[in-house]
């Protein structure tokens, strides 16, 4: 595949590049920023929900990528300059040499398989670090969930640094938004059974018995879930040690959907409410 050297840090064609941190800030109108190339993989692949718009490679790296770069459509573009080049584009030192816009689309609504299939889904109420959201994805893709909902207050799955921290899982797992409310009404009406992870949860992870259709939910670490949510879920803790309860989020989720995945999986319970 033939590429397009860029010289000019101000050349038009690359602006969707351009000032990079800023942009991560105010948005780029439907685009979403992936780099590395693991993620730039997951996104060329078949797997990823999202189609590339161009690509911005070193010079060094358009080799090394050549059999992801001959699948292309020939409408997308593939940029190659300097990393100095780059950098300046960026506004930052760009070490890895391997950038894409991505598009984003028009949202999917989460469409899952109707009872008694088993079904996994995640929520995410209030999480605003970019590193949790991102790691949960990973989770979620890790232990085969089959989507993740988001309030309204929960960070931009699609945020450039979340995607990389996700190793391109958000690029794959389902996503929609919707709020705290909604999340418990589409629990109920898609026969999920919400489990509210808590410090101060009535359920030990460990004893719980997973039920077929589940839909975990995670709160902010120090707030947490809202009191009405918690009183509307069965409630499930993690033990740890005397005198300390705070387990990160991402890695309380991991814990979680382990336990989740490989209950259901090896001896599946019926859908119970809470």
């Amino acid at each position: 595949m033939s590429t397009i050297p860029i010289d000019d840090p101000a050349d038009p064609r690359i602006a969707a590049y351009a000032a990079m941190r800023e942009r991560d800030i105010v948005g780029r109108e439907g685009r979403f920023i992936v780099e590395g190339e693991v993620t730039l993989r997951v996104l060329l692949s078949g797997a990823a929900r999202f189609t590339p718009e161009s690509l911005l490679l070193s010079h060094e790296r358009a080799a090394p990528l050549s059999d992801v770069l001959a699948a292309l459509p020939g409408s997308v573009p593939v940029y190659t300059a300097s990393k100095a080049v780059m950098s300046a584009i960026a506004g930052f030192p760009i070490h890895r040499g391997v950038m894409a816009v991505g598009l984003r689309g028009a949202e999917i609504p989460l469409a899952l398989p109707p009872a008694p299939a088993p079904v996994l889904v995640v929520g995410l109420v209030g999480l605003t670090n970019h590193d949790n959201v991102g790691g949960l994805f990973r989770n979620a893709a890790a232990f085969g969930a089959d989507g993740v909902i988001l309030d309204r207050a929960t960070c931009d799955p699609l945020y450039r640094k979340a995607i990389r921290v996700s190793a391109g899982a958000a690029l794959i797992v389902p996503f929609v938004r919707l709020e705290a409310e909604a999340m418990l009404h589409f629990a109920e009406a898609n026969d999920l059974v919400p489990l509210a992870f808590s410090p101060r949860g009535e359920h030990v992870l460990a004893d719980l018995e997973a039920p077929s259709r589940a839909m975990l939910l995670l709160g902010s670490e120090g707030p947490g879930l809202s009191p009405d949510m918690m009183a509307r879920a069965r409630t499930v803790r993690i033990p740890m040690a005397s005198g300390f309860d705070s387990l990160n989020v991402a890695t309380a989720g991991a814990l979680a959907l382990h336990h989740l995945a490989m209950r259901a999986r090896d001896n599946p319970h019926p859908l119970s409410r809470p």
